[in-house]
């Protein structure tokens, strides 16, 4: 009896672990798909998640290469922003003219996992409508130098944008009085902190640095003066002074020195770069100059395209650069690094090409410990390069219809010559200096801003 007991309670236990075990096992697997399927639209979330991120940087991207060239169109195909062994994350720009004074980005953010599908996982398309803000045709744009004129230097033709200060000396002239339609120059006075600090340079408030232009002596401006904190008005005129306030600094033109590192060709030796007596030779587009390249004594070079100068440029004794004709209206960029800089003197010059194209010079160096390929100086770094010149202009040295542009530096005229256009941290004009300006930096200082962004569906 008590054998039959014991049997029997054993398989009482067993019934209703046969009826309880399924439910159990529905009741688990239940959980498991939702924890799968929770899961994967956690992974499908983080892939539209980093396809979002991606298209909002393709639109940065866009933004900066509009800024760099108007007729910029788009990638060529997508862009990888991020890949390991699991997942890919792309963006692919195009530009489209949507009216006489806008354009429109269309970017598409992609997400593959496994990094090496075919088909995107995820993907995410927005539009960026950007319009233009035209800051005014300037022929002379300095950073926080500001502006420096002696003797009876002359700015005559194209306005003057100054981020820094001015200052004017002897009988230094901007300006015609006789002019019916006047210079414009714009004063921001970003000279501050002072003494400079990280923080330099930021606009100065009230009190810090009042009357960011100082004349001396004879020294006059004929035209439409606004400077912030400007309140002495000697020595304007035409009409002289007419705001106190208002300025804002503007950035320096951009230039991509990446991507004309990146484009370089071909590569000569500065002894083959450099010429003299009667010589004439030919720099390729898309070519960099390993060490200074010397031109003296009548010779001439013809520039074809973009140049990279690993080291100094010397253009002396009436030796030439020529703009081939076969450049067009694209105007080719030398781009210098080394801690001299530029040097045209005695009779030089640059000379454009039939359609009027000159070059553009821009120096790099600095005293930042990044120089010369550094994206950003500010602060002492700044405050301690604005002084030190890289492209000096000297006798009857010439640059007509090109334009000048020490990037961290002073850019110093003390000739005679033609200019097209100057640009510098610091722009000093001394001696018996009489420059004309008629170039107008980067078309007028156009720079593209958003005017609308929405998701694309």
């Amino acid at each position: 009896m008590k054998d039959r007991l014991q049997l029997s309670n054993k398989g009482s236990v067993l019934l209703p672990l046969i009826i309880v075990l399924p439910f159990l096992i529905l009741i688990a697997t239940h959980y498991i798909d939702l924890s799968v399927s929770g899961f994967r639209l956690a992974r499908q979330d983080q892939l539209h998640t980093s396809s979002q991120m991606a298209a909002d940087g393709g639109a940065d991207y866009g933004l900066e290469q509009i800024n760099l060239d108007g007729d910029w169109t788009g990638t060529v195909g997508e862009i990888e922003l991020m890949t390991d062994s699991e997942s890919k994350t792309t963006y692919e720009v195009s530009v489209s003219d949507t009216g006489p004074s806008s354009k429109t980005l269309t970017v598409t953010g992609r997400s593959y996992r496994p990094s090496g599908a075919v088909s995107p996982s995820t993907s995410v398309t927005i539009k960026v409508d950007l319009r233009p803000v035209e800051s005014g045709s300037y022929s002379v744009v300095s950073g926080q130098g500001g502006l420096i004129m002696h003797n009876s230097s002359k700015i005559i033709g194209g306005d003057v944008l100054i981020n820094g200060e001015i200052t004017m000396s002897n009988s230094a002239q901007i300006g015609l009085g006789t002019d019916t339609t006047p210079v414009n120059v714009s004063v921001a006075n970003q000279v501050c902190p002072i003494p400079a600090n990280p923080t330099y340079p930021r606009l100065c408030n009230a009190g810090e640095n009042d009357n960011p232009i100082t004349l001396f002596n004879s020294a006059r401006i004929y035209g439409d003066v606004k400077a912030n904190y400007q309140t002495v008005t000697n020595g304007m005129s035409n009409p002289g002074l007419s705001a106190t306030s208002g300025v804002n600094p503007e950035p320096l033109p951009s230039h991509d020195r990446d991507a004309q590192k990146a484009a370089v060709t071909s590569t000569i030796s500065e002894s083959t770069a450099s010429c003299w007596g009667s010589q004439s030779k030919t720099w390729a587009a898309n070519i960099k100059i390993n060490g200074t390249a010397t031109l003296s004594n009548s010779c001439v070079v013809t520039v074809s395209g973009n140049v990279w100068i690993t080291g100094n440029l010397f253009i002396s004794n009436s030796a030439k650069i020529v703009v081939a004709d076969s450049v067009g209206t694209t105007r080719p960029v030398i781009m210098v690094d080394g801690s001299t800089g530029v040097r045209l003197s005695n009779g030089s010059k640059i000379i454009s090409n039939t359609s009027g194209t000159g070059v553009e010079i821009i120096t790099y160096w600095s005293k930042a410990p990044c120089s010369p390929n550094c994206g950003n100086v500010s602060g002492t770094d700044l405050n301690d390069s604005r002084d030190e010149t890289t492209i000096s202009l000297s006798n009857t040295a010439e640059a007509a219809q090109s334009i000048l542009y020490a990037r961290w530096t002073q850019i110093d005229l003390a000739g005679s010559g033609q200019i097209g256009a100057v640009v510098g941290q610091t722009i000093q004009m001394s001696n018996n200096a009489t420059v004309t300006f008629g170039t107008a930096v980067g078309g007028g200082l156009t720079q593209w801003v958003v005017n609308g962004y929405r998701r694309s569906f």
